[in-house]
């Protein structure tokens, strides 16, 4: 079952996956704005003329047509740093041991159930965060109007801690959508972020201790969502709390910030918040790209040994399947259409090996259809990135992985991936010789 949202709302394809009592697994993308390109373009072009603003997608679990689990397909571990907040549990994510469990397309459900299975978290718990990642993720399913859908037959995501009735869920998540309009066009998203305007009049309106409270928040940093989050309300009630303020101009909203620059399995390698501990990275990040076409791939090494990466290309994709075992990257570029392996079958190859479960991949392709972004995810691949594309995108998509170039070690990166190389033809010449609280309190 696929098509298009102008078809089909996301609350007629739920209900039929609950009559049908399917099992599988439904992608959904919002469609970007983008900006027109001209005809003709060369494949590297000014990113001015080809950036758009990165679209949204989610997946939604099945198991004999109840939920399992929801999420947004972007969203890294931050999502579920916030849900521990809640319950004051501290624990460094990076530091866990993740089996199989979640599959490529749900890393963060794993992390789950391995704080599960080391008893950092009760099945209460975990049952009361995945009840709300559902709910959050059918809030803005609800709310969409423009997208493309395609639901898969396929094995339940296991083990599952809980499964959810669709129709109680589409009750209650269509009335809060519907609710959230009054707000508009004050609050507009619940993505958007708090900052006091008029700190006066807003602490002569709240007592000492709630101002205090409420002023940890609205830092401009920190959005309507994650408040509801660590609260453990809903966006309905915080938006309420606010809504006079935002009217009067004593409170603002501005859009969130970038996201977090992540690492594999969307852990930051830049910084994470207080609440779990400091951790820097100053390792040079080492970037695979593995391309048949010469130009792709002496282009994107060019552009990001400049730029404080360790960057390497191959260009046949069997010798990709040894060579990047011993190079171990921290992202991996993959063109789709390949001779011999395409995209799709090297991506869902690495996944199979623990190295390789949380390390991004992210595909490049000439192709633009909705069916091969979700054969892309589906084979586990992290990110897609369209041809043509400019130097800016290139880089804003390997910064958004796995952080900044070291560009003070840049000269002795560069001196390294080529030293990586040629240890790799020569080995290669070897082996073919030898053969519940008040809000803000």
């Amino acid at each position: 079952m696929q098509g298009k949202l102008s078809e089909i709302d996301i609350r007629s394809i739920l209900q039929l996956i609950e009559l049908g009592q399917r099992t599988g697994e439904l992608f959904v993308e919002a469609y970007p704005a983008q900006l027109p390109v001209g005809a003709g373009a060369p494949f590297f072009q000014d990113a001015r003329l080809s950036q758009s603003v990165p679209e949204r997608s989610w997946f939604v679990f099945f198991l004999n047509g109840r939920i399992v689990y929801a999420s947004d397909t972007n969203t890294n571990l931050a999502r579920l740093a916030d849900y521990l907040r809640r319950y004051q549990v501290d624990v460094p994510l990076n530091c866990l041991t993740v089996s199989s469990i979640g599959s490529v397309n749900a890393p963060e459900y794993g992390y789950l159930w391995a704080l599960l299975e080391n008893h950092t978290l009760t099945p209460i718990q975990g049952r009361g965060i995945i009840q709300s990642m559902v709910h959050e993720t059918l809030f803005d399913l609800l709310s969409l109007h423009q997208g493309s859908f395609i639901f898969e037959l396929s094995p339940a995501l296991s083990p599952q801690l809980t499964t959810l009735e669709i129709a109680p869920l589409l009750a209650k998540t269509m009335k809060q959508v519907q609710e959230w309009k009054q707000f508009y066009p004050q609050i507009q998203s619940p993505d958007q972020c708090l900052v006091i305007a008029d700190a006066e009049q807003l602490q002569a309106s709240l007592s000492r201790n709630t101002f205090h409270s409420f002023s940890r928040y609205a830092d401009g940093k920190t959005s309507i969502r994650q408040i509801a989050r660590y609260l453990n309300r809903d966006i309905l009630t915080v938006a309420r709390a606010i809504y006079a303020y935002v009217q009067k101009g004593v409170i603002q909203l501005v859009d969130a910030p970038l996201p977090e620059l992540a690492g594999a399995g969307g852990v930051s390698k830049l910084a994470r918040s207080k609440d779990f501990g400091q951790w820097h990275e100053t390792r040079t990040p080492r970037v695979v790209c593995i391309d048949d076409g010469v130009t792709i791939r002496q282009t994107v090494e060019q552009i990001l040994n400049q730029n404080g990466y360790e960057a390497m290309a191959i260009a046949n994709p069997l010798d990709a399947l040894s060579q990047v075992f011993q190079l171990k990257p921290d992202l991996i570029l993959c063109d789709i259409a390949m001779p011999e392996l395409d995209g799709y079958e090297l991506c869902a190859m690495l996944r199979k090996s623990t190295a390789f479960r949380q390390i991004p991949i992210v595909m490049l392709t000439g192709k633009d259809g909705f069916i091969d972004r979700v054969k892309a995810r589906m084979v586990g691949a992290t990110d897609y990135l369209t041809k043509p594309f400019g130097e800016s995108e290139l880089l804003m998509l390997v910064e958004k992985y796995v952080g900044p170039g070291n560009l003070e070690s840049r000269q002795s990166g560069e001196a390294l991936a080529h030293s990586v190389q040629n240890g790799l033809e020569e080995n290669d010449k070897t082996d073919a010789t030898s053969s519940s609280s008040p809000l803000f309190s």
